[in-house]
């Protein structure tokens, strides 16, 4: 009785607000053709696959391939080259967001604010493909801007894109550069949503900017800034695939190779479907395991999570 009692519950709820539904349906539809209905093709990671035999036809190996994955010298140094790269991220990139949306909502002038915020929004909407090609010519030795400032102070050319050792450094930055303005729209929102009579008692107690910035604006934007930060501790082993292989090369393979460019390699160059499906998995499995960690322990210490 109960169970129809609910069942008629969703009905009614379904032809109420059917306008909504319907809303989210293409939605509903791309999440099934293009993230759940791939999921067939996982099995290949423990087959012995061949492109002539399909999947169900090819022979079960078991786990084969994440035996020699985890014996693979290149995978592991892909697999901390992803770490140290999103740690850098983290860091650096994860706060300049919420800087920015900080300091845009302490402009007062609009004109000046609305400028601002469109030059900086910009670089989101460049294709990666134009990103990479101008810090190409940004860090070129002959004609780049970042060598001619150089070439001011008696410093010899540096080819950066080939020296192992500057391509995480320009990679995060570029991140930043491209992201960091999109990325404050968010916080922008929730700074928005402020009740505006906590600033007017703080003006009342005498506290200025600084003050009313650090006691008010954060604490109250704090929840919106663990779901974010729960959203790119789940992204973690997700490193910017096309502009990593936009930029990097043979040469910076020692610290620029990814588990994605690895997995691209490996199955799409080389022909190993099921090896690099194998790591794949192994990617969404460990990117999985952060996202649940992160977000248990921000529901146990803050009560905001993301379910």
């Amino acid at each position: 009785m109960e169970k129809e009692t609910r069942l008629q519950r969703i009905i009614f709820h379904l032809r109420r607000e059917w306008q909504i539904y319907a809303m989210l349906l293409p939605t509903i539809i791309w999440f099934i053709v293009f993230l759940y209905k791939p999921m067939y093709g996982l099995q290949i990671a423990f087959k012995d696959y061949s492109i002539f035999r399909g999947v169900a036809a090819s022979p079960w190996v078991g786990l084969e391939h994440f035996e020699h994955l985890f014996s693979n010298d290149q995978f592991i140094r892909a697999v901390w080259n992803t770490i140290k790269i999103s740690a850098l991220n983290l860091v650096f990139g994860f706060p300049a967001p919420i800087i920015l949306a900080l300091m845009f909502n302490e402009i007062l002038h609009a004109t000046y604010k609305k400028t601002a915020q469109t030059i900086v929004y910009l670089p989101h909407f460049i294709s990666s493909v134009i990103i990479a090609g101008i810090v190409i010519t940004a860090f070129s030795p002959s004609v780049g801007i970042v060598n001619t400032v150089l070439g001011w102070f008696g410093i010899d050319s540096i080819y950066f894109l080939t020296k192992p050792e500057w391509f995480r450094p320009i990679f995060v930055g570029t991140g930043i550069w491209q992201e960091a303005g999109f990325g404050s729209i968010v916080f922008l929102a929730a700074i928005a949503g402020v009740n505006p009579s906590l600033y007017e008692s703080a003006v009342v107690d005498g506290a200025n900017r600084w003050q009313m910035m650090w006691r008010i604006t954060i604490p109250s934007i704090l929840p919106t800034i663990l779901i974010m930060l729960i959203i790119r501790i789940g992204n973690i082993m997700e490193v910017s695939f096309e502009l990593i292989i936009l930029l990097y090369q043979p040469a910076t393979y020692e610290t620029a190779d990814v588990v994605n460019t690895f997995v691209y390699r490996q199955g799409l160059q080389s022909g190993r479907y099921d090896f690099a499906a194998a790591a794949g998995l192994f990617n969404a499995v460990v990117a999985f395991v952060l996202v649940m960690v992160a977000n248990t322990l921000s529901r146990r210490y803050s009560r905001t999570s993301l379910w």
